[in-house]
């Protein structure tokens, strides 16, 4: 058990960690969005979740998405199976989405697996919730 535990991790690691530079502490995120004057994109997974796995390969893993991604947000992954997750955010039916100012607030909220053009609409009504 303990050795698909350091497997589970590893990959998830490679998957959101060193590629796509993600983080993975909720206030060290909050803490550079201030710092870099931006937002915080919270996505929340799981480690055994073929929602999660498709949205990374079909979404994340396209440069042009993560280079609009990172020009406003700061990139944060957390896992409900090996992160504490702050109580203000569901833990369940991931992939969830959370757009966060620097403060913690949420923007907006959204959930399920998208392919680049519907997270780029999601990614739009962002922008229209922040101009209001």
């Amino acid at each position: 058990m303990k050795n698909i535990l350091i497997l589970t991790t590893l990959l998830i690691t490679s998957l959101f960690g060193v590629n796509l530079n993600w983080e993975h502490n909720y206030y060290k995120a909050l803490h550079d969005a201030k710092v870099q004057h931006k937002d915080v994109y919270l996505f929340i997974g799981a480690d055994d979740c073929r929602f999660c796995e498709r949205f990374y390969k079909t979404t994340l893993s396209k440069k042009y998405v993560m280079d609009r991604l990172k020009k406003k947000f700061i990139p944060l992954y957390m896992s409900r199976d090996q992160q504490k997750i702050p109580n203000k955010f569901e833990r369940y039916g991931v992939p969830r989405h959370y757009f966060l100012t620097p403060e913690g607030k949420i923007i907006h909220a959204d959930r399920g697996s998208r392919e680049p053009d519907g997270f780029f609409d999601i990614l739009d009504e962002v922008d229209l919730k922040k101009s209001d």
